[in-house]
């Protein structure tokens, strides 16, 4: 199961926004990285580097990698409607992203983990499947034998901030309602570049 392991806070430097949550680091260093720092004079970026760099930060927001998002753009591409809104509602579709915006877990690493270490069901079946796709009315809960988990109870707070998410704490579980509009997700992504990229 392929993921990025790499450096957080460099990312987050480079597209110069908090995309994996709080970070001091940038904070202090509000450049993109480098040995020369804030006083390298960078070239002007060209479109198709502006495109590249949208679609990077979706990808880092996420935790999808390159192959992954090709077929998930390729996926909302064949659907009708705003392939951009689309792919945004596929990606906030994934199990790992529901379980992150549910409060189940502090950030979608965790929640990739606690997936992959099978603390997560779906619709009462276990599902170990980070990528697994939600749909509408599925039920997504903390499996019995994990309830008890430190992590999981640290980090539970309910889901009231998303109008496509429905949480019960007493049972620990939610509900996928809906795949979300454009402006109820608060991802800072321009989608449109991402479509314009892949369109060349």
């Amino acid at each position: 199961m392929a993921r990025y392991t790499g450096p957080k806070s460099k990312i987050a430097r480079k597209f110069r926004d908090a995309i994996f949550g709080p970070d001091k680091y940038l904070e202090k260093k509000n450049y993109p990285p480098g040995q020369h720092g804030p006083n390298k004079r960078r070239g002007k970026v060209s479109e198709y580097g502006v495109q590249l760099l949208e679609k990077q930060k979706a990808k880092y927001t996420y935790g999808v990698l390159e192959r992954q998002f090709s077929n998930t753009f390729k996926k909302a591409s064949r659907k009708k409607g705003k392939t951009g809104e689309i792919l945004l509602q596929l990606l906030e579709s994934r199990l790992d992203n529901v379980v992150y915006r549910l409060g189940i877990a502090p950030s979608r690493r965790a929640a990739r983990q606690l997936v992959s270490h099978r603390h997560i069901t779906v619709n009462g079946h276990v599902v170990n499947i980070p990528s697994f796709t939600v749909k509408e009315g599925d039920l997504v809960g903390v499996r019995e034998k994990s309830k008890s988990l430190e992590v999981i109870q640290n980090a539970v707070t309910g889901a009231s901030a998303y109008s496509w998410l429905e949480w019960d704490g007493e049972q620990m579980t939610g509900k996928f309602l809906n795949a979300p509009q454009r402006d109820d997700i608060p991802e800072n992504i321009k989608e449109q570049l991402i479509v314009e990229l892949y369109s060349k």
